[in-house]
């Protein structure tokens, strides 16, 4: 063998190794990344654990644990508190999440308001605002301008990092982040939001999701069934749909879109395009100029029939969605609960009448009235962070070492 052709076998057998190297990191960074996720969601369970209850639950050695542990403090993400005292034996230092850590933002462009708001890692609000913001008749920068304002102004209240923003948006939303069709905002259409205001919010990730799938998720994390078609009522009428506790958004992220369910086939002309459709009877605008009311509280007080019209809509249209998807609950959110027994009464009286099954459809009130989707999209973000802490640790994406705006 010549010496260029042992220097060449040396170097074929130095790039395999190398390559086992690189296999074998990227297989302990793999480990140790999944192993952060679980030790973060011991900690981010009902009880408080030490780092030794926590080993104990994972499997992990209490020397692994460890590590991980100093390495999830140093990441903002956990804090340990001082050990109990007056017990036998060494006293153990429960661990939580630490609530300084970074955290969500919310933010909410609806037709005719703006919203923002910032929960911790425990699930805690921490600062929220909402601002009247008619959007029907304006390009889309100039709503986008007065969110990014209000967002600025939430998170300079809430004093904490923030990893990372998602804004709730009243229509059709495509997976790769695009405000595709808003029915009641004409001229947002195909429009790049998460984009837009990314640039307007310092490069913080920001990503866009719809208004009602994320109040539907707001509502699963608060205790909210888990098969369960969630309506946010307001201007539009819109739903998310949970299946075994999971968002279920369709092949297009079109599921829900319950508002333009027909219920009257000669019904008015919606902005859909079509006519009849749900929104056109129990929408916010349409219920209050049907009956010439000025505000909510005055129809509910002098209009009821009108609110029992809404509700028979609405349980048409549900009792349709009960059957297709084989839900056993309905839970009524947005401006929805402002109705009242008037609209809860009608809308079960309409799903006991028309859904053959052997147990009665649970319909609630929303817990979150209309604050749910600002919830929902502030908690996606801090629900990803204790998901995968290791975006925290390695500084990229949802979850990144928090920004400041």
């Amino acid at each position: 063998m010549t010496a260029h052709e042992s220097n060449e076998r040396h170097s074929r057998r130095l790039g395999t190794n190398e390559s086992a190297v690189r296999r074998r990191s990227a297989g302990q960074h793999t480990v140790r990344r999944h192993n952060l996720a679980l030790v973060l969601g011991e900690v981010a369970g009902p009880q408080p654990l030490s780092r030794a209850g926590v080993a104990a639950r994972t499997g992990l050695t209490r020397g692994t644990v460890s590590s991980l542990v100093e390495e999830l403090i140093g990441a903002g993400l956990v804090s340990e508190l001082a050990a109990a005292r007056g017990g036998p034996g060494r006293p153990a230092s429960p661990l939580q999440l630490d609530p300084r850590g970074p955290a969500g933002l919310g933010l909410e462009v609806g037709v005719d308001a703006v919203g923002a708001c910032v929960v911790d890692l425990t699930g805690t609000v921490r600062a929220q605002r909402t601002a009247r913001s008619d959007h029907r008749d304006d390009a889309p920068d100039a709503g986008l301008a007065t969110v990014a304002a209000l967002a600025r102004e939430v998170v300079a209240q809430a004093r904490l990092p923030i990893a990372g923003a998602t804004v709730a948006l009243p229509g059709v939303v495509t997976a790769d982040g695009v405000l595709e069709r808003a029915p009641n905002l004409p001229r947002w259409v195909d429009v790049a939001v998460g984009e837009a205001l990314r640039s307007r919010l310092g490069g913080l990730p920001v990503r866009p999701g719809n208004e009602a799938d994320l109040a539907a998720l707001a509502e699963r994390w608060a205790g909210g069934p888990p098969d369960a078609v969630v309506v946010s009522g307001g201007i539009g009428v819109g739903a998310g749909v949970l299946l075994d506790g999971t968002l279920f958004a369709g092949a297009g992220g079109r599921a829900g879109e319950i508002g333009h369910v027909v219920v009257e086939p000669d019904g008015r002309a919606c902005h859909c395009g079509g006519r009849g459709c749900l929104e056109t009877v129990a929408g916010l605008e349409a219920l209050l100029d049907r009956a010439n009311a000025p505000d909510l509280d005055a129809l509910v007080a002098t209009h009821p029939d009108a609110v029992r019209a809404a509700g028979r809509a609405l349980g048409i249209a549900l009792a349709g969605a009960v059957h297709l998807l084989d839900v056993p609950a309905v839970v009524l959110g947005g401006a929805y609960p402002r109705c009242g027994p008037l609209l809860l009464d009608a809308v079960r009286a309409e799903l006991d009448a028309r859904v053959f099954s052997r147990s009665r459809v649970d319909v609630r009130f929303s817990t979150l009235g209309p604050d749910a989707a600002l919830r929902g999209a502030a908690t996606t973000v801090v629900q990803e962070v204790l998901a995968d802490p290791g975006a925290v640790l390695a500084g990229n994406g949802v979850g990144a070492a928090g920004t400041s705006l």
